[in-house]
């Protein structure tokens, strides 16, 4: 199949600044040609972007898709198949919304993934942690209030979230469990965070001698370990023990944004999903124990991007939202225009999430080997990034593999 995009101003991430005019030709799922003035041949799929601006699908480095909804309560009594069709409805928006890779950080997606390659439903290219790994009590240990005492240091208590695991021979072997399962990374949790139940936001979860042990394992499959952390002492316990990546990182101080810069750590920042939590947690269920939490987290996440910037800390671009607060994606490109210049923010996607989802050539980039992956936008995006925040009035068209997903060239 030949999908070919005309017309379009190219926005290239690597140079950060616009080509020009180019037509984008798609064969296959892949792109063939990026070239100056008119193509001639057959065509299955033409699209005329009318001078509109095209850009690289979007990439968000911090998703759940498979928890669907916030309110936990009536998660836990609903049947499997209301949460599978729940999951398929928040994969085939996501994609609606421009992101066409996202990088997953917690949960068994196995399923998805498969019925996503079937084309039983529609999604994004995702890249996933599968199973987070967490301690008794931490921020991935989402049982009730009332649970049995593990029989044994050594076992292990696995949800669809997450493994429960404490002490090196249960990490060991719950990291190798993630990854026998296909996990491309590793996610674990160092501090408390906001929707789990029972762990304080300023807790320190897991200890040194864990952490460097489930970094280990991944190492030797060549992969990396990424870390929820809040509390400028969860995140210096997992960069000084070897973790790559930092998710949130809300609480930063300027003398450890300065430490893991030096150490040559990138943080995924998730402003929006702290704006949805004030704003909209009530309606959407959230219990009041995890808004209280919240409190006062976007105020601090908004200061933390400065200290990052000024330490030199590399930054991706993630959104972090959960079930119904899903829809809300795309208002994390107006939070961030308000902190950085828009073609940071726009490397932040492109470049450093890219990197995060070892898919350097293949996503972020339109140029030839890249997947057919593209935005037609009236927003400038150098211009007026915030604009973006609006899929619904700033995208006329999603390509994705060369298929077009969404059309409003016409609108």
């Amino acid at each position: 199949m030949r999908t070919v995009v005309r017309n379009g101003v190219v926005y290239e991430p690597l140079a950060g600044q616009h080509l020009g005019e180019r037509t984008v030709v798609i064969e296959d799922g892949t792109i063939a040609e990026v070239i100056e003035g008119r193509w001639s041949g057959e065509v299955d799929i033409d699209i005329d972007a009318r001078g509109r601006h095209v850009l690289p699908g979007f990439v968000d480095g911090h998703v759940h898709l498979s928890i669907h909804t916030m309110d936990f309560r009536r998660a836990a009594r609903e049947w499997d198949f209301e949460r599978v069709l729940a999951v398929a409805a928040l994969s085939e928006a996501t994609v609606r919304r421009g992101f066409t890779t996202v990088r997953d950080t917690g949960g068994d997606l196995r399923g998805l993934k498969q019925s996503v390659r079937r084309n039983l439903c529609g999604g994004p290219r995702i890249v996933s942690a599968g199973h987070m790994l967490s301690q008794t009590g931490g921020h991935g240990d989402l049982r009730g209030s009332v649970v049995d005492p593990p029989e044994c240091g050594c076992q292990i208590i696995t949800s669809l979230y997450a493994h429960v695991a404490d002490g090196p021979s249960a990490v060991r072997k719950a990291a190798r469990q993630s990854l026998r399962d296909g996990s491309d990374f590793i996610k674990i949790h160092t501090s408390g965070g906001v929707a789990s139940p029972s762990d304080p936001l300023d807790s320190v979860q897991y200890t040194a001698e864990e952490v460097s042990t489930i970094v280990t394992e991944a190492e030797h499959r060549h992969t990396y370990v990424t870390a929820h952390a809040y509390s400028p002492e969860s995140m210096r316990l997992a960069a000084d023990n070897g973790v790559a990546c930092l998710e949130h990182g809300n609480l930063v101080d300027a003398a450890t944004a300065s430490h893991l810069a030096g150490l040559g750590t990138t943080v995924v920042p998730t402003l929006v999903t702290y704006w949805a939590f004030r704003d909209h947690a009530e309606k959407f269920g959230l219990p009041k124990r995890n808004q209280i939490k919240n409190d006062g987290l976007f105020e601090q996440g908004r200061a933390a991007i400065g200290l990052f910037r000024d330490a030199g800390v590399e930054l991706g671009f993630g959104t972090d939202l959960l079930g119904e607060a899903q829809p809300y994606q795309n208002q994390e490109f107006a939070i961030r225009a308000e902190l950085e210049p828009a073609a940071d923010v726009l490397r932040s996607m492109y470049v450093t999430n890219v990197r995060l989802c070892d898919l350097e050539g293949k996503v972020g980039t339109v140029s030839p080997g890249a997947y057919g992956d593209l935005v037609v936008t009236d927003v400038d995006p150098l211009e007026d990034l915030a604009a973006l925040a609006d899929p619904e009035a700033a995208l006329a068209a999603v390509v994705q593999s060369g298929h077009l997903i969404v059309d409003r060239l016409d609108g």
